[in-house]
């Protein structure tokens, strides 16, 4: 049932702002797919999909949330689409090819939720991931871009997730649209050799987008699971799309694998539970299941020795494997990572194989490992460097410092959730 505003209860005021705020935040991926498939140009898309928010933010209000507020946003924005295709004489075919159903339906009213074809949805969604990682763009532009579009991601979470300035990224953003709309590009998924260029930064965006999910930057929860859905819905279509490419089948068992643990990585009270302590009788075995199959037909058609996915997919099926995790083969994950370094050399993954190297090896040789990486520029203000140092240097009983180290390490996250757990482990060291 729809919830009715009043105007004199603050309350009930902050109802439908809210509810705008949530839908649009989980919709706003699919409306501007489904908008651009329309108009042909994903910086209209989303402002027509703003516009849409705006219109919501005007009604409902007054009139209450919808029944299907998302079904509501998409007609509204499609429709304002419609009628800006309508003033380009040379869109009148496709205006009337799309746009017949809707111009006759009653003005926003709510498409049944059994309406909405999902194989479509996710059609759109990947022409807007091939259009958004478009050669015309630069690499770091095509991967902005994308999450903020697809993901649904700020500004600062982007910036956060690339290790760089939001006023970089707001500029890459910006610059992309306008490249996008002056270089006339389609709004589709390509074929051939074009795919195949595009494909390699199409990976690394929904990569990134699964990470998001996985463990958010900022705010107060530390999963968004609509973010990790959306990126595992794509690497499935993917594969199905590319069957030959090992890497796409090497990314869907990585992603299958991560999100097999969610269930498991956040206590009764949403707090974050390290892998060390996590209950794996709550991992999620048909995922896990799926994973190890994707994983096997990476290696099946793989050409060339393992890409960095099909690495990071084995270094995931290690822990799927293990029935604790004192048990884990930590010895082949170091070198899997040392691999993975070899590969796409990266002071993050120099920082993960530490860790594996701290269970492998102990956390003496490991703590100069993660001490060569201090001046590394990328990792100046990414709070996980701090927070493996000091889980190494509680390990070899330097409470004072351990301490320090996590409350540097508290200081730069911007999780409210991971920050809480920092202090507590600093706590602990006394």
């Amino acid at each position: 049932m729809a919830v009715t505003a009043h105007s004199s209860e603050h309350p009930r005021q902050d109802a439908p702002r809210n509810a705008i705020e949530t839908v649009f935040r989980i919709e706003s991926p699919r409306l501007i797919a489904g908008v651009a498939r329309i108009v042909r140009d994903v910086g209209i898309a989303e402002e027509l999909a703003q516009d849409a928010l705006v219109a919501a933010l005007e009604q409902w209000p007054k009139t209450g949330v919808p029944d299907n507020p998302g079904a509501w946003l998409t007609t509204t924005a499609k429709r304002r689409a419609i009628d800006l295709v309508r003033r380009r004489e040379r869109y009148a075919r496709k205006l009337e090819e799309m746009g017949r159903d809707l111009e006759t339906a009653p003005p926003h009213v709510d498409e049944p939720a059994d309406s909405v074809d999902p194989d479509h949805i996710d059609d759109d969604l990947l022409r807007l991931v091939f259009t958004a990682c478009h050669p015309v763009l630069s690499a770091e532009a095509r991967i902005a871009l994308t999450l903020r579009l697809l993901g649904g991601l700020t500004t600062a979470e982007i910036a956060r997730a690339m290790l760089v300035p939001e006023a970089t990224v707001a500029q890459r953003v910006v610059r992309a649209k306008r490249t996008l709309a002056a270089k006339g590009v389609a709004f589709e998924v390509p074929y051939g050799a074009d795919r195949e260029a595009r494909l390699g930064s199409v990976l690394e965006v929904i990569y990134l987008i699964f990470n998001e999910g996985y463990a958010a930057t900022a705010g107060d929860d530390w999963l968004r699971p609509s973010l990790c859905e959306d990126a595992l819905r794509l690497a499935r279509v993917l594969a199905g799309l590319m069957p030959r490419e090992a890497e796409v089948h090497g990314l869907a068992a990585l992603l299958e694998l991560q999100t097999s643990r969610a269930a498991a990585r956040t206590g009764p009270k949403g707090e974050p539970v390290l892998l060390a302590d996590q209950d794996r009788r709550h991992w999620n075995r048909p995922l896990i299941r799926r994973g190890f199959a994707a994983l096997a037909r990476a290696r099946a058609v793989s050409t060339g020795g393992p890409g960095p996915y099909e690495l990071q997919a084995a270094i995931a099926a290690c822990h799927a494997n293990a029935a604790s995790y004192e048990e884990t083969d930590w010895p082949q994950i170091a070198a899997l990572y040392g691999l993975l370094a070899a590969r796409t050399p990266s002071p993050v993954i120099e920082l993960n194989r530490a860790v594996a190297v701290s269970m492998a090896s102990g956390p003496a040789q490991a703590l100069r490992l993660v001490d060569a990486l201090a001046d590394e520029p990328a990792l100046k203000d990414y709070h996980l460097l701090p927070s493996v140092r000091a889980d190494l240097l509680a390990r070899l009983g330097r409470g004072a410092e351990a301490r320090a180290e996590f409350e540097r390490a508290a200081g730069l996250a911007r999780n409210v959730r991971e920050r809480e757990l920092l202090l507590g482990r600093a706590e602990e060291c006394g």
